[in-house]
């Protein structure tokens, strides 16, 4: 197949990959063998003011000098700049049947009112003083009641290894009267629960 022929087929994907990003994806077909004139195909060129038959890029002849192709079929996420707008670049290579690249399908997405906005938000978040915390301290505000009370008293035994004799029992219970738990609703059935003790035997080590 020659060189043509193989670059008209990518012809159709210009306009396809353009109707699917939308009209904040300009989308470009080079041809190479003429770099002067190497526009064959553009949709919403409306951002750089360019049409079939305007020549490569010096990016592009960059990428050709530097042989950057020879070692992948495409670059991905470059920055390309337009006007004082940003945008967020990639190239595809094509290459014919001897590995020689004889054409570039380049993508330039406008992400200026994406920057914007995250700028916009950046300053808000300042404003309200709603920088990210870092005291290290975590709350959780959607677990039920029962499951916090389960987790306080379940992690509080956690803190004596192996068998609880009577003094851990005791130390422990005093610690959950100390921090409130006792005083929660449910929290004498949920400790006796867990201690496997009855519920007289809390009481009874809560006044030791």
């Amino acid at each position: 197949m020659l060189d043509n022929e193989i670059l008209e087929m990518y012809k159709p994907l210009v306009t396809f990959i353009a109707q699917f990003c939308g009209p904040s994806c300009e989308v470009v077909l080079h041809n190479l063998n003429d770099p002067k004139r190497s526009i064959i195909a553009i949709e919403n060129g409306h951002y750089s003011k360019r049409s079939i038959g305007d020549p490569l890029t010096d990016f592009g002849m960059e990428i050709l000098n530097r042989g950057l192709y020879k070692n992948s079929d495409y670059l991905i996420n470059y920055k390309g700049y337009v006007r004082g707008k940003e945008f967020k670049s990639s190239t595809y290579f094509i290459k014919n049947g001897d590995e020689k690249i004889i054409g570039m399908l380049c993508l330039n997405s406008d992400v200026t009112p994406i920057n914007d906005l995250d700028r916009a938000i950046t300053n808000l978040k300042r404003f309200y003083n709603l920088k990210q915390s870092s005291s290290g301290y975590r709350e959780s505000l959607d677990a039920p009641v029962d499951s916090i009370l389960h987790d306080m008293i379940h992690n509080a035994i956690q803190e004596y290894d192996g068998n609880i004799s009577l003094q851990d029992r005791i130390d422990i219970i005093q610690k959950l009267k100390k921090n409130g738990v006792l005083a929660m609703k449910g929290g004498i059935a949920e400790v006796a629960k867990q201690l496997n003790v009855s519920e007289p035997t809390i009481y009874r080590y809560m006044h030791k």
